[in-house]
C-alpha cells in the first residue's frame, strides 16, 4: 500500500490536472450534453434537433445550466456525470498507470552508491580511504586484482 501513496504523493501534479479537467468536463461537456438529450426527447425533431441546438449549447455551458436548473433536470445531469466520471476514472487510472515508473531505480544518480544497501558496495570499496570514487566511497589502494577507474565527469576544487 505504502508503495502506491509513494506513487500518489509522485504525481500530485498529475492528479490536479485530472481534477481540473475533469470539473471543466462536467460544466463544458455534461451540462450542455444532458439540456441537449432532454431537448431532442421532448422535441419532435429528436437528433435534428440536437444537433441544430449543439453548436449553440456548448458555445453557453452556463446558459445551458440555467436551462437544466430550469427545466428540472438536476436528477438527468447527476446521472450523466456519475456515467462519465465512470468513464473518465477509466482512462484516468490508466494513465497513471501507463506512465508508473518502470523501474525502482527511477530517481537515484546514476554513478553514486544509492543503489546498495547496508553497506553492501564496502565488499569492494573502502569508507575510509583510497582513491575517492564518491562520498564515502574509496578504491582501496592496497586491494588484489584491478584497480583501474575510469573518471567522468569535471574537476570541481572546494
Amino acid at each position: 500500500m505504502s508503495k502506491y501513496r509513494g506513487y500518489a504523493k509522485n504525481n500530485v501534479k498529475n492528479i490536479i490536472i485530472y481534477i481540473i479537467l475533469w470539473i471543466m468536463i462536467a460544466i463544458v461537456f455534461v451540462m450542455p450534453l444532458t439540456y441537449l438529450i432532454e431537448l431532442a426527447k421532448i422535441s419532435d425533431g429528436g437528433f435534428q434537433v440536437f444537433l441544430e441546438h449543439m453548436p449553440q449549447a456548448f458555445a453557453h455551458p452556463f446558459k445551458s445550466f440555467r436551462q437544466v436548473i430550469k427545466a428540472k433536470l438536476v436528477g438527468n445531469y447527476i446521472i450523466n456525470l456519475v456515467i462519465m466520471t465512470c468513464i473518465y476514472a477509466i482512462y484516468f487510472i490508466r494513465g497513471l498507470f501507463k506512465y508508473k515508473a518502470k523501474s525502482e531505480y527511477n530517481n537515484i544518480e546514476h554513478g553514486s552508491s544509492d543503489w546498495s544497501q547496508r553497506g553492501e558496495q564496502y565488499r569492494v570499496l573502502n569508507d575510509k580511504q583510497g582513491i575517492i570514487l564518491a562520498e564515502g566511497n574509496y578504491l582501496p589502494v592496497d586491494k588484489v586484482g584491478n584497480v583501474n577507474v575510469l573518471v567522468v565527469g569535471r574537476i570541481r576544487f572546494w
